[in-house]
C-alpha cells in the first residue's frame, strides 16, 4: 500500500528534541489505562507512532492490535520490537473491518492527525465489546507553556500548529471544550477526564535540568487532577444509550 503517511515517518525516528516529551506522555497513559482496564483481556489500538504505546500494552492483553497506515512506521516498529506480540493491520482508520469484538479501544494521540476525527469516532463504536472501554489521548493547546507564551505575547493563538506539528502530521491541536464536542457528535458520553503531563518549563529547559525519575514521575502524577493545564488530555468514554 502506497499512501502520503510515509512522509510524515522521520518525525518518529526519535532523534529530535521533543522526543523527551513524547516518551514521557507515551510511557505514562499506558499505565492509566490498564489500570483503569483490570480483566480486559483484548485491546484494538489506533495508531503506533513511536510504537512506545503498543509495546508498553502488550503484556497486558492477551489479544492485542494495532492500526496503522504508513508502511514505514510499521517497519520501524517490528524492527525497535522484534518480540511485540502486537498483531498489525496496515489500513487506514475509516476502511478498517473486522468481525472481532474488543474489551478496550484507544485512540492514542490519533485525532489530531484525521481529517475528520468525528467520523472516525463513529466508525470504531461497533468494534467495541459488550461492556467496553473506551479511551482517548489528545494533545491539549491550553497546556501551562502555551498559556504563557500566549500571556506573554509570544502566542497569538494556542492552537496554532508549529512546525514540528506539521512534521508529525497534526491537522489540529484540542482542548477540553472541543474534546467534548466531538466525542458527543460521534455518540459518546465523557465519563472521565485527568491531564498528561504537567510540564512546568520549556523543553529545552527541562533537558537542562535533567530531572531524576521521581521528579517525572510526580509532573505525572500532578496532571491528573489538573487536565487543562497538561501537555495532554485522557478520556475514558461511553457510548450513549439508543
Amino acid at each position: 500500500m502506497t499512501n502520503a503517511l510515509d512522509q510524515h515517518a522521520k518525525a518518529y525516528q526519535g532523534d529530535n528534541i521533543y522526543d523527551f516529551d513524547n516518551h514521557i506522555l507515551l510511557k505514562w497513559y499506558p499505565k492509566r489505562i490498564v489500570e483503569f482496564s483490570k480483566g480486559a483481556t483484548s485491546l484494538l489500538e489506533l495508531g503506533l507512532g513511536h510504537g512506545i504505546t503498543a509495546n508498553e500494552f502488550g503484556p497486558h492483553f492477551t489479544r492485542h492490535v494495532a492500526i496503522d497506515a504508513s508502511p514505514e512506521v510499521i517497519a520501524a516498529f517490528r524492527k525497535n520490537f522484534p518480540h511485540s506480540n502486537v498483531n498489525i493491520v496496515e489500513s487506514y482508520f475509516e476502511y478498517f473491518e473486522t468481525d472481532e469484538r474488543f474489551d478496550v479501544i484507544v485512540f492514542g494521540f490519533v485525532l489530531e492527525h484525521v481529517d475528520d476525527p468525528v467520523l472516525i469516532l463513529k466508525h470504531f463504536r461497533q468494534f467495541l465489546a459488550p461492556g467496553g472501554r473506551v479511551f482517548v489521548t489528545v494533545p491539549n493547546a491550553e497546556v501551562l507553556n502555551r498559556r504563557l507564551g500566549h500571556l506573554a505575547g509570544m502566542l497569538p493563538d494556542m492552537t496554532l500548529l508549529s512546525d514540528h506539528d506539521r512534521l508529525l502530521g497534526h491537522q489540529r491541536y484540542y482542548t477540553v471544550r472541543t474534546l467534548e464536542q466531538d466525542l458527543t457528535a460521534a455518540g459518546y458520553t465523557m465519563q472521565r477526564l485527568e491531564g498528561i503531563y504537567l510540564k512546568p518549563l520549556a523543553t529545552h529547559q527541562m533537558l537542562m535540568h535533567n530531572f531524576s525519575e521521581n521528579i517525572i514521575e510526580a509532573f505525572c502524577r500532578v496532571a491528573i487532577d489538573y487536565p487543562e493545564l497538561s501537555c495532554g488530555l485522557l478520556a475514558e468514554v461511553s457510548l450513549f444509550e439508543s
